[in-house]
């Protein structure tokens, strides 16, 4: 079934010297859904997939890809004049280390600004260090922000900002702001998390109101808490503005309640990635394994095969409903639901792509999308509801 105090001048140079271092379907009618219907059927793979509406007319990512020519737009300003930016996402700079030394001058001349007028403010008895915010920013769809995050967005002075934030959501950055991409995807990583810290901890000390933005919320497999941590050791104020974490954000989105009485008394959020690399999760044991519990995968889709031979294993249901989801909230949202057995056949059929999360539980099928009888019954009840809103 298929179907997120100034520094002194030595420790300058240090953190900026370690920056430059280192079975068929039916045919459907031919009419265009409408665009008041949240999902639909795509035809992929001899299978379904429910896409948004807007999925097939979207087709390019809602959030920062490593190459993109949104990402050079935006942190142009940390190249100089002198330096010709790749205008499209074919085009990048040979390698990471070259692209932190195309920075560098920009990164020192801001700092330096930054710091003669936090002297000019000491001369007239108002100095002290900047701050940080980790800000959430939800899984992708704008309207989840806070109101609290859209504030703190509007008065940073510098943004360092994930893959993980939407292009919606960088579009409440004020133009005089600067802002510098710091994402991070699989075997490619633009800074180290410690560049990051030393990144916070320069401009937070120069002055700087900071905000580092990140995709769902900062304390859910976000590392928030170890750049928090190490800020706080350093005497930095850090302020923690909490965003919807993807979880809670998609399976609102498809009616999926985490818990719900007599079928989930408890949910448990997990990360696919090992500490280490490898395929197996970080930790999947027995009490993982709880049919009374619903089970959400961050960052998966690599380990989706372990997981669930893991979890049946120990005891899960091969039929507990599933469903992993593809960029979720965002119009190039796509999902595939299926039960465990099938989930890693029909994700890989699918070709779905990260950033995806999965849900694992008997409450996946509470959803209004979970398909209850034959595949042929749930691409007609699919279509009728769209077509009838188009009426």
């Amino acid at each position: 079934m298929a179907l997120a105090a100034a520094s002194s001048s030595c420790l300058l140079a240090r953190n900026l010297s370690h920056f430059s271092s280192s079975s068929s379907s039916p045919s459907l009618p031919s009419s265009k859904p409408s665009p008041l219907s949240p999902f639909f059927p795509c035809r992929q793979s001899q299978r379904i997939v429910f896409c948004s509406a807007t999925a097939a007319a979207s087709p390019s990512s809602p959030f920062t890809e490593k190459s993109s020519a949104e990402r050079y737009r935006r942190d142009s300003w940390a190249y100089g004049s002198g330096v010709p930016l790749p205008v499209s996402a074919h085009q990048n700079f040979s390698d990471r280390e070259n692209e932190i030394a195309l920075q560098l001058p920009e990164l020192k001349r801001l700092l330096e600004a930054l710091r003669a007028a936090r002297r000019a403010q000491a001369a007239g008895g108002r100095c002290g260090p900047g701050c940080v915010s980790l800000v959430g920013t939800g899984p992708g769809d704008p309207e989840l922000l806070t109101l609290k995050a859209v504030r703190a967005i509007e008065q940073a002075d510098l943004i360092l900002y994930d893959r993980l934030v939407s292009n919606d959501v960088l579009g409440f950055v004020r133009d005089d702001a600067k802002m510098l991409y710091v994402g991070k995807t699989a075997g490619y990583h633009s800074r180290t998390q410690e560049e990051i810290h030393e990144l916070l901890l320069s401009f937070a000390e120069a002055g700087a109101n900071v905000v580092r933005l990140k995709g769902g919320d900062p304390l859910v497999f976000g590392r928030g808490g170890e750049e928090m941590d190490f800020l706080q050791k350093q005497g930095i104020q850090v302020k923690v503005i909490p965003g919807i974490t993807s979880a809670s954000g998609i399976a609102a989105e498809l009616g999926i309640p985490l818990t719900h009485r007599g079928v989930a008394n408890s949910v448990r959020f997990l990360t696919g990635h090992s500490r280490n690399g490898g395929m197996d999760p970080l930790y999947v044991a027995e009490n993982a394994a709880d049919p009374d519990s619903t089970l959400v995968v961050y960052m998966g889709l690599s380990t989706l095969p372990a997981l669930s031979s893991k979890l049946m294993k120990h005891g899960l249901p091969v039929d507990t409903p599933a469903v992993a989801v593809e960029r979720g909230t965002t119009p190039q949202q796509r999902m595939v639901f299926a039960e465990l057995k099938d989930i890693v056949y029909e994700v890989k059929l699918a070709d779905l792509v990260s950033p995806s999360l999965i849900i694992i539980g008997r409450v996946v099928a509470l959803s209004p999308l979970w398909p209850q009888s034959s595949e042929e019954a749930v691409v007609l009840k699919t279509w009728q509801r769209s077509s009838s809103q188009i009426e």
